[in-house]
């Protein structure tokens, strides 16, 4: 069953993958800036849920061993409960005793072997949950450094480019301001010349 981090993660990468590159680059992409924010409001809003539901998982660990120590007391106390009955009969005192030992021996191995081994799925659980919590992690951290990333370089780019045209800009004016002085004085000369 895919988590709904998952999923978003799919859409996410689905989603860049269909956008189109920037003009004259083979790297850069153009995002539209509000379905990047809506895949990031999905990731916030979903990824404390998930991890809710990995530590309900790791809470389940208790309740294993929680059934696993009753089932042991359970093996105990009717272990317990022979040994009592076998010992009420007097004449056969010794036999009681050998087999409620035997028994209770039986029920504390049975015992152990149900704890060791609720032990080991809880450990299981809980290495499985935190590697796939991690592992979601690490993908959206990836995804995370690569949109900031680009969202870097096309700031940059973007300022390049304006500060590209506010140089041709002021180059203009000062070609313009450079040829209305020459035209001024141009025009002086030729009334001096007409006076004398």
């Amino acid at each position: 069953m895919v988590s709904k981090i998952e999923q978003t993660i799919e859409e996410l990468a689905e989603y860049i993958s269909q956008c189109r590159t920037k003009f004259f680059s083979s790297t850069e992409i153009v995002v539209n800036r509000e379905e990047i924010e809506e895949f990031l409001q999905d990731l916030r809003a979903n990824t404390p849920e998930e991890i809710k539901k990995y530590q309900r998982v790791l809470s389940n660990k208790e309740a294993i061993l929680n059934d696993a120590r009753e089932k042991a007391q359970k093996l105990i106390d009717e272990a317990t409960a022979q040994t009592n009955e076998l010992i009420s009969e007097h004449e056969i005192m010794q036999q009681a005793y050998a087999q409620a030992h035997e028994v209770v021996t039986m029920a504390t191995k049975q015992a152990q072997e149900i704890l060791d081994n609720a032990v080991n799925q809880a450990n299981t659980l809980k290495q499985e949950a935190s590697k796939y919590t991690e592992d979601r992690l690490a993908e959206m951290e990836s995804i995370l450094e690569g949109s900031i990333s680009q969202a870097d370089a096309n700031y940059r780019s973007l300022l390049t480019t304006l500060v590209q045209y506010r140089d041709v800009i002021h180059s203009n004016r000062e070609a313009m301001t450079s040829a209305t002085v020459y035209e001024e004085s141009t025009d002086t000369d030729d009334i001096s010349v007409g006076e004398e």
